[in-house]
């Protein structure tokens, strides 16, 4: 099993000013729960899945299907399924497991008013401000082991239900068997082996728990596996790579190594497929050789001696 254990701090929004936010958490990129952030806007006291349902009922939404194999070998770019919001959230209410998940939905597209009940994060800076995207799921739901494509940093507030989210920092990705040109993982967090995956030995995360109106703050290339524990919804805001090699990551990730992965995909298929499976090994094993000369008893991240590398080259 993962070793989940290292400590996260957990701030009330109102003890936690923006100078102090990027002193301790933004500039030296370390994650945080930010408590009650929801609750700073109308959208905490107001943001539950009747209301949308009662307010926006009519909108077709995209979802995507858990179920489905082909998300295992590619960046996720088409959904799989569409139909109305309200059946959705009819769904996702139920105290069941479904696989429909919907994830990067812009409703603020289908009402503006909705900026009025959730505006930008205070914490929020930078030319992606004001840009947010929702998610929604219903219990049990996972979303696969990622880190966000474009290399961002992100603050995801949770409405709605309870979340579980659990971290990694990228200092790991090859340990976490990286698929290569992409940026996720296909093992499950909870029940991979040691003997199955012995990589996995070196690799120290975080897990917790969201409620309605809190928020996790994300680096840029943390790892995320999140599952919803209740019918409920997430809403992402997003800054920039606070670097220029960070930048260049997420700029190859959006353009030419999806466009390449999908277009090998597509034309080659199984033979592309298997060639990043052993490539993956090839990275894993590497990996390991390195981490294991290190000190792996200590509670933050394993560091390499070497440079780290650009997990998005293949």
């Amino acid at each position: 099993m993962l070793d989940l254990n290292l400590p996260i701090d957990t701030v009330e929004v109102k003890d936690l000013s923006v100078e102090d936010f990027k002193k301790k958490y933004f500039k030296p990129q370390i994650p945080v729960i930010l408590k009650g952030l929801a609750f700073e806007q109308p959208a905490g006291d107001k943001w539950q899945l009747d209301w949308f349902k009662e307010t926006m009922g009519d909108v077709t939404v995209d979802l995507y299907d858990n179920r489905k194999k082909h998300h295992e070998y590619s960046t996720t770019t088409k959904p799989d399924v569409q139909m109305s919001f309200s059946e959705y959230i009819d769904i996702i209410k139920k105290d069941e497991n479904t696989p429909l998940r919907m994830f990067l939905f812009n409703l603020y597209k289908h009402n503006k008013d909705l900026k009025k009940d959730f505006a930008n994060p205070k914490y929020i800076t930078g030319l992606m401000k004001g840009m947010g995207f929702m998610f929604f799921g219903g219990k049990d739901t996972d979303v696969r082991l990622h880190y966000d494509i474009d290399n961002s940093n992100v603050i995801l507030t949770q409405f709605g239900g309870k979340k579980r989210v659990v971290l990694f920092a990228p200092e790991y990705s090859d340990l976490l068997y990286r698929m290569p040109f992409n940026t996720h993982s296909n093992i499950d967090v909870f029940n991979a082996s040691h003997e199955e995956y012995p990589a996995l030995k070196y690799v120290k995360g975080y897990d917790m728990i969201l409620e309605h109106g809190d928020a996790i703050f994300m680096p840029s290339g943390y790892w995320h596996y999140n599952t919803y524990l209740s019918g409920g919804m997430g809403v992402s805001y997003r800054m920039m790579p606070s670097d220029l090699p960070g930048l260049f990551k997420g700029i190859m990730n959006v353009g030419p190594m999806m466009a390449l992965d999908k277009m090998l995909n597509s034309l080659v298929g199984g033979p592309w497929i298997r060639y990043k499976a052993r490539l993956m090994d090839r990275r894993m094993e590497k990996a390991v050789k390195k981490y294991s000369k290190n000190d792996t008893n200590s509670g933050n991240p394993v560091k390499s001696s070497t440079p780290k590398r650009e997990a998005i080259r293949a």
